[in-house]
């Protein structure tokens, strides 16, 4: 039985699906494919990606494929009420309302792994870590899994490091069609999509601090100079900080950007990356926010806890008074922007990321039987045929070796 705020929402939801499933032509391609194939039949899958419609179709395409789907969100700020109701209508389960509180939010996991799930889909590490840490008789029930984000990457790295990763996870995020586009162009868009429309203001003529030049960072970047902002980039990675320098951005360190931005998008994956001393050098009426996964990039409980004054400032925009008399203000709580203030990358470039993680865990129940590393690249022939199908869809021919060409470069591999 699913758990979700309102089954009556479901229409609302139904036409954000269909919307998204109209402009992700992969996704259609190989629904039809799955409807036919029928990769996870009789298996189980656990997802927990952010719950909106671009992952709702990629739910429902897994079910095509013969799926029994347990979903849940992977930010309880997220989670689209109406969407998750569409999912439930359609037959699926779904575990999750928007605004869940950190119980709620964990209540909502263990729905979905205590199922015993055979493929696991996740986005930040959140399943992966509670079915080894409370639930590690469900462990051998797990073909495999795929990891859809740079943090949970390293949250698998880390873990299989120590011993502790008990079955194989493919690495997503790694694969070319998703952080090359998802990670630059999405992040890019869909940052300032939220940014936007949650604050109202003017980003040309102004300051923006960027903190991470990762893919993430380069496409926040990018879209900030495309406003017309001046940019200023802020890195731990000396090789990425010359990366910035010659993309035409300006780089110093936080404690110094702290007193010129205007705003500020954090895009590490690492923790309190904004704290004090960044706070209480900032110009009165500094908007803050983040784009890293989890919500301790900008060091929101310091504010909570050292601001003179909160409030509401607009929708989704909290208000922070400092002891200096100066105020800041922090875009969905410090949550990932795209998504907490707005509707997360457009669906063109989920339907890439989704293409991957389809296929991805298609491979897995394929060769269930073959797998014998714990981290898994995601097939070279898998990015290929994403590429592929894109280049199809968009109408658009390349050229291919000849023979000769061929036999000429495997010559050189060769020596």
């Amino acid at each position: 039985m699913s758990i979700i705020r309102d089954p009556a929402l479901w229409e609302s939801g139904e036409r954000k699906i269909q919307w998204v499933k109209q402009n992700m032509p992969l996704l259609r391609s190989i629904e039809a494919d799955f409807l036919k194939e029928k990769p996870f039949a009789g298996l189980k899958i656990a997802l927990s990606i952010h719950l909106e419609a671009k992952t709702a179709y990629l739910c429902k395409v897994l079910a095509a494929g013969g799926a029994e789907m347990y979903i849940t969100g992977s930010n309880p700020l997220s989670t689209q009420d109406d969407v998750a109701a569409g999912l439930v209508h359609s037959g699926l389960n779904v575990f999750a309302w928007h605004g869940a509180t950190p119980e709620e939010y964990h209540a909502h996991l263990t729905e979905v792994i205590s199922i015993g799930p055979n493929i696991i889909i996740d986005d930040g590490g959140d399943l992966v870590n509670m079915i080894h840490t409370e639930y590690p008789e469900l462990i051998p029930n797990v073909i495999g899994g795929c990891e859809e984000t740079t943090t949970g990457i390293i949250r698998l790295i880390a873990m299989n490091k120590a011993g502790k990763l008990k079955f194989p996870m493919a690495l997503v995020n790694n694969a070319d069609c998703k952080h090359l586009f998802d990670n630059r162009y999405g992040t890019g868009q869909s940052v300032w999509d939220g940014i936007n429309r949650t604050t109202n203001l003017i980003v040309a003529g102004k300051y923006v601090v960027v903190a991470g030049y990762g893919w993430c960072g380069k496409g926040v970047a990018m879209r900030a100079k495309g406003l017309g902002a001046k940019v200023i980039v802020t890195e731990i990675d000396p090789i990425k900080a010359m990366e910035a320098v010659m993309d035409g951005f300006t780089v110093m360190k936080m404690e110094e950007a702290a007193k010129i931005g205007d705003f500020f998008v954090t895009v590490t994956g690492c923790k309190d990356v904004i704290t004090e001393n960044s706070f209480l050098n900032m110009k009165d009426g500094a908007i803050l926010c983040n784009a890293g996964h989890f919500d301790c990039e900008v060091s929101v409980a310091w504010l909570k806890a050292n601001s003179t004054e909160q409030w509401e400032a607009r929708n989704n925009i909290q208000g922070y008074k400092l002891a200096n008399g100066n105020s800041v203000y922090v875009i969905g709580e410090g949550r990932l922007v795209n998504l907490a203030a707005g509707d997360g990358h457009p669906a063109e470039i989920m339907d890439m990321s989704f293409a991957i993680q389809a296929l991805t865990a298609a491979y897995l129940a394929k060769n269930r039987n073959n797998l014998t590393e714990n981290l898994i690249q995601v097939p070279r022939e898998v990015d290929i045929e994403v590429a592929e199908r894109k280049l199809r869809f968009w109408g658009i021919e390349i050229d291919k070796l000849s023979p000769e060409q061929e036999e000429y470069l495997n010559s050189w591999q060769a020596e």
